[in-house]
């Protein structure tokens, strides 16, 4: 990159760079935690490089029209430390994050493919450990991994293994899900409680000990969709709650939709021993990341019915309505805490908790 020394604006080959290097010269570990610096990244830097209207909608998959039917795809990384966790591991980790992904827009996943980066002197027994894993959920959410590729860099320079995974499934005519649709009046339904995953990771790195072992929610959440779309709930928008926790996700969609989102403390499911956790860490848990958890705006008039189904797949949490889309020009998500006072939740500017996912 050079700079443009008459402009004094930095440029890619006469190109004006929309990034501020003077506020950010090299890459911050923030900018891939699902904050604010990630949104900045996407939108002024790979947005504005690779414009086109399906990126621009920025869902977790995009829906891709075809002659008579729609494909969805969707690509992710992941580089959790440590690779095995309470309640899972980095390989059904990756399958169930692209999986879901690919739910969330309403389709039917179908087939992945797994790049695998690995560190010299890895043990083989780990990546077998890890393959096997991906295997197990691959079969449990009814996807064939039909593609890869495999890459070896030196030792010390990739943290023992990392994972690229592209997704593609199907989706039905008629379905359209997305922030487009969010309309006002429709409610914000959760399948359980929150912030489960990033703090069971984060126990495991700090050494904390509780009660009882607390376990990462990572779970697929293609199976608990599908009946939700075959079923005729008018589904408006799903979001998996994943880096940047509950309040980035529902940041995303109401800047998307341009609609004012009000949700409740008091209706917000956190574990115990999970709140505790943040409170000795200093972290919010409507921000840390989960794994298993989705949000649904839909019709309240549906809403009964959508919670029903939820609870089928999700027995241990009960499906919550937690707010609601309310009347407002500006796009903003609004919090009632426990003492009925309101405030505005923003996205984190930094990294909570980096290497989740």
């Amino acid at each position: 990159m050079t700079s443009n020394t008459k402009s004094g604006k930095d440029t890619i080959e006469g190109l004006q760079c929309p990034i501020p290097l003077q506020d950010y010269p090299r890459v911050l570990l923030a900018h891939g935690g699902g904050g604010r610096l990630m949104r900045q990244l996407i939108e002024k830097m790979f947005l504005a490089a690779f414009d086109n209207p399906t990126l621009k909608l920025m869902n977790d998959a995009a829906v891709l029209k075809m002659d008579s039917s729609s494909l969805a795809m969707t690509t992710d990384s992941y580089v959790v430390q440590p690779l095995f966790f309470p309640g899972g591991d980095i390989g059904s980790l990756a399958v169930f994050g692209t999986v879901n992904d690919l739910a969330m827009c309403g389709a039917e996943p179908l087939y992945l493919s797994a790049g695998f980066i690995l560190e010299e002197g890895l043990p083989m027994e780990t990546l077998w450990r890890v393959v096997q894993s991906m295997r197990t959920a691959a079969q449990r959410t009814g996807v064939q991994i039909v593609a890869g590729d495999t890459k070896v860099i030196d030792t010390g320079t990739g943290d023992g293994l990392y994972i690229n995974t592209t997704g593609v499934g199907t989706v039905k005519s008629g379905i359209n899900i997305g922030p487009a649709q969010v309309r006002q009046g429709d409610v914000v339904l959760v399948n359980g409680d929150i912030g489960r995953h990033g703090i069971a990771i984060m126990a495991v790195r700090e050494g904390l000990e509780f009660e009882t072992t607390l376990e990462s929610d990572c779970a697929p959440l293609a199976e608990v969709v599908k009946e939700l779309v075959d079923s005729g709930v008018e589904l408006h928008c799903l979001r998996d709650l994943t880096r940047g926790g509950l309040a980035a996700g529902l940041i995303e969609i109401a800047h998307s939709a341009g609609v004012h989102i009000h949700i409740s403390e008091k209706y917000i499911s956190v574990q115990e021993d999970v709140r505790g956790a943040c409170e000795i860490l200093g972290l919010d848990p409507l921000y840390v990341a989960n794994e298993g958890r989705f949000v649904v705006i839909l019709p309240e008039k549906d809403s009964d019915k959508a919670k029903a189904i939820i609870e089928k797949h999700f027995p241990a949490f009960p499906a919550r309505i937690i707010g609601k889309v309310e009347k407002e020009a500006q796009p903003v998500v609004t919090l009632e805490n426990f003492l009925g006072s309101r405030r505005v939740l923003d996205l984190p500017s930094g990294e909570q908790l980096p290497r989740i996912c």
